[in-house]
């Protein structure tokens, strides 16, 4: 099968290169997807994850991708809850071989089934920032109606989830990034912008929960504007920062079957819409994945046409 592997590690997504790699086979509970459609994180060279597998062993040459969308082509032993021919998308184990191929053995519980009238490119592009959007603002965040919360890269995958997930279950929205991303910001569900180039982010006010996708000093001055009781979650690892009178978390996602149907059926009925930038085939995965400009939206690799 076609595949793209990461040669170098110090070299990072410029070290990428599409070469020919074995079809997978399904271990135990296992399901072989045929990849129509794969997610890409651009810190994804930088995990340890893409390195070692879980006893620490070296993997170099990995492939990366850990967004799926496609069809399951053949089924582990033991395998219940997914069929042959089934219409599947989800979030593969950080450890394993990803899903930059044509082919990905993923765990079946990690998968959800994709509905007939959503697209393999918008699948794709739903477990990483959904779920990381679910996670941050219910189980960690534990949001509820009425509160406002402060969400952080509000024009990117992940933040326009985290705004439109927020604002249907009746939180105020306050995004912010950079001065362009106003508009696009506040088409995804913001309430507010608060321009972190011109603005004064602490003319944001007190709010219930910062969602943070940023750190360092604006993490830290995000921390001092939540309310008492209230939440800071972070993504981009241990806050340096804590609340005076709340919580700090950090989490890595976790797939979960549950909430990507969730999240799949407010895609379907319009309360969800992607954000999608670049789409591009599997022979120009490379380029694409290493643009010259700034990214806007999800990067999506169309292995099958």
């Amino acid at each position: 099968m076609k595949a793209i592997v990461v040669t170098d590690q110090a070299a990072g997504k410029a070290g990428m290169t599409l070469v020919e790699r074995p079809e997978p086979a399904p271990a135990i509970n296992d399901v072989v997807v045929e990849v129509h459609a794969s997610g890409f994180v651009p810190t994804e060279t930088d995990w340890p994850s893409t390195w070692t597998d879980r006893a620490g062993r070296d993997r170099t040459a990995p492939i990366p991708g850990h967004e799926v969308a496609g069809v399951v082509s053949a089924l582990g032993y033991g395998t219940t809850g997914l069929s042959l021919g089934q219409r599947v998308f989800g979030l593969t184990d950080w450890h394993r071989d990803g899903t930059l191929a044509e082919y990905v053995a993923v765990e079946a519980r990690n998968l959800a089934p994709l509905p007939g009238d959503v697209d393999f490119t918008a699948g794709a592009s739903l477990p990483i920032s959904g779920l990381t959007a679910w996670q941050g603002l219910f189980d960690h965040g534990r949001l509820r109606a009425g509160q406002s919360v402060l969400v952080h890269g509000a024009a990117g995958a992940v933040g326009t989830m985290v705004s439109q997930l927020a604002r249907e279950f009746g939180a105020y929205v306050i995004g912010t990034g950079r001065a362009a991303d106003r508009q696009k910001a506040l088409d995804f569900g913001a309430h507010e912008f608060v321009d972190l180039e011109n603005d004064t982010l602490e003319d944001a006010g007190q709010v219930d929960l910062v969602f943070d996708v940023i750190g360092g000093d604006i993490q830290k001055r995000s921390a001092r504007l939540i309310r008492a009781g209230g939440t800071l979650v972070s993504v981009v690892g241990p806050p340096e920062a804590r609340p005076e009178d709340g919580l700090a978390v950090d989490f890595v996602v976790e797939a979960d079957r549950a909430q990507l149907t969730e999240i799949v059926r407010r895609v379907r009925d319009g309360r969800l819409r992607t954000n999608i930038g670049t789409v591009a085939p599997l022979d120009e995965a490379v380029a694409a994945l290493n643009p010259t400009g700034r990214i806007k939206g999800k990067t999506i690799i169309s292995v099958r046409q």
